[in-house]
């Protein structure tokens, strides 16, 4: 199995990213998952009288996004996620593609952390979710 970068396998200015398509079924699975039922994400008729006019997906449905990435990708696997902040910039909506984005902002090597900018953005290029993550990487 491939191991996720260490430290010093890292530079500032490394991306890598996931590209997914967010489908009803995946809401409607992540809902049962985590129990939240709120019927922005579930009902129809409710969503249309939003302010969005229409369902959306869980904002931290699109942050699990960034987990695949950290895990998968960069860092990869064998890191530690420790921290992450999250702003929702737009809404989800069923259809759209998200791509999520991390890259390597600042390594801190007495503690053996590396923080990254994450963002997630639609198929339009619009920017729906923007946040910053702390790993620590695999050691060897």
């Amino acid at each position: 199995m491939w191991q996720g970068k260490t430290l010093d396998q890292m530079n500032i200015g490394d991306k890598a990213s996931i590209r997914k398509q967010i489908t009803e079924r995946d809401v409607i699975r992540f809902a049962e998952l985590t129990g939240d039922i709120n019927p922005i994400h579930m009902d129809k008729f409710y969503a249309e009288k939003s302010i969005f006019g229409e369902r959306i997906a869980h904002g931290m449905l699109t942050a699990s996004l960034i987990s695949a990435v950290l895990g998968i990708k960069l860092p990869g696997p064998g890191n530690i996620y420790v921290s992450q902040t999250l702003r929702f910039k737009a809404p989800v909506k069923f259809g759209d593609f998200i791509e999520a984005e991390v890259e390597v902002v600042e390594k801190i090597p007495e503690k053996n952390r590396v923080h990254l900018r994450t963002t997630c953005r639609n198929q339009d290029g619009t920017v729906v979710l923007e946040g910053e993550a702390v790993v620590i990487p695999r050691k060897e």
